[in-house]
């Protein structure tokens, strides 16, 4: 696979990713800005397309600015998202320490948690398929829909008192 191809299969990708109405939801609501995901998805998921290794130089390039980014404005990026990520996780595990998991308010969240993976694998089973019925489609863009409107309830501070 040639450097241009790379880039044009990760562009095309990350293009897609920020038309999914599930993806721009959870990233409105999530601690990462659009270029820290963007950015965290090239430094972890670029390898995986290409199937060869790829330097933070050129990792630089491969964001969706046409001229790219320096490798230094690439690095900080991606070590804000790191960070992100990370203080995300242990706000988890803090949430767990404290015994908060058990509270039946954060139930909407782990249900719509199960209904995202739920679609995200029919959706992946039925793109690898190539068939793709009226049905199937149908069926696919009902989940989305009830994934998107529990998405948005959910992002409203007052949907974990339990008083919506």
């Amino acid at each position: 696979m040639s450097d241009l191809e790379i880039k044009d299969g990760v562009q095309k990708w990350l293009m897609s990713l920020n038309k999914d109405p599930l993806f721009k939801i959870l990233l409105k609501n999530s601690n990462l800005t659009k270029v820290q995901a963007e950015t965290l998805l090239i430094d972890i998921l670029a390898e995986k397309i290409s199937d060869k290794k790829i330097v933070y130089e050129n990792k630089a390039k491969l964001r969706l600015i046409k001229s790219g980014v320096s490798r230094g404005s690439f690095n900080r990026t991606l070590a804000q998202a790191r960070r992100n990520v990370i203080r995300s996780i242990y706000t988890v595990i803090l949430l767990g320490y404290l015994g908060i998991f058990d509270d039946p308010r954060l139930n909407p969240y782990i249900e719509i948690s199960n209904r995202i993976r739920i679609y995200s694998e029919k959706y992946r089973d039925l793109w690898e398929n190539g068939k793709i019925s009226e049905d199937q489609i149908k069926i696919i863009k009902t989940l989305q829909d009830e994934i998107e409107k529990g998405l948005i309830n959910l992002s409203k501070p007052r949907s974990i008192s339990g008083k919506l």
